[in-house]
């Protein structure tokens, strides 16, 4: 099963960073190159516990539909969002926020299964895992460039 682990250090409140991370509106804004729309569940605003969003997005080519689900939520420490229905076999996305410095360090844990056995093991090793791995990069710096300005006020109504 693949393993993306990625660590960002955000010079922002860890609440904020938190509430920015499981914003439905910024994934929108950080995920523009592959035409992402929530269609479907929660679809603007914060995802909290146990609410789902399916996503539309075009990735190779393709538009695909994917269903992820809250299962673990303790604000602001960390939320723990998994796959119900789409291409993978099965995916969890672990996000870990810790304050550091004055700061946030945000941590992605994210696993996965491919589909299609053996193929899917080779797609993984040729271009997947970094795929996956420059979608959460963009994302991550989509949400560190919203947290240190005052950009994030325009996303999270406090």
């Amino acid at each position: 099963m693949p393993k993306i682990e990625l660590q960002t250090e955000i010079k922002a409140d860890r609440k904020v960073v938190f509430d920015l991370s499981r914003s439905i509106d910024l994934h929108k804004i950080s995920t523009e190159q592959t035409n992402e729309e929530a269609i479907a569940g929660k679809t603007s605003g914060l995802i909290g516990m146990d609410e789902s969003v399916t996503w539309r997005a075009k990735h190779f080519g393709i538009y695909q539909k994917l269903t992820s689900k809250i299962t673990e939520f303790d604000r602001p420490n960390f939320f723990v969002d998994e796959m119900v229905k789409g291409a993978f076999k099965e995916f969890k996305h672990e996000h870990h926020f810790a304050e550091l410095n004055n700061g946030t360090l945000m941590t992605d844990i994210f696993e996965y299964n491919s589909p299609f056995g053996i193929l899917g093991k080779i797609a993984d090793k040729l271009f997947l895992k970094k795929y996956m791995t420059e979608l959460l990069t963009e994302r991550n710096r989509v949400v560190k460039e919203f947290a240190e300005s005052e950009k994030w006020k325009e996303i999270i109504n406090e």
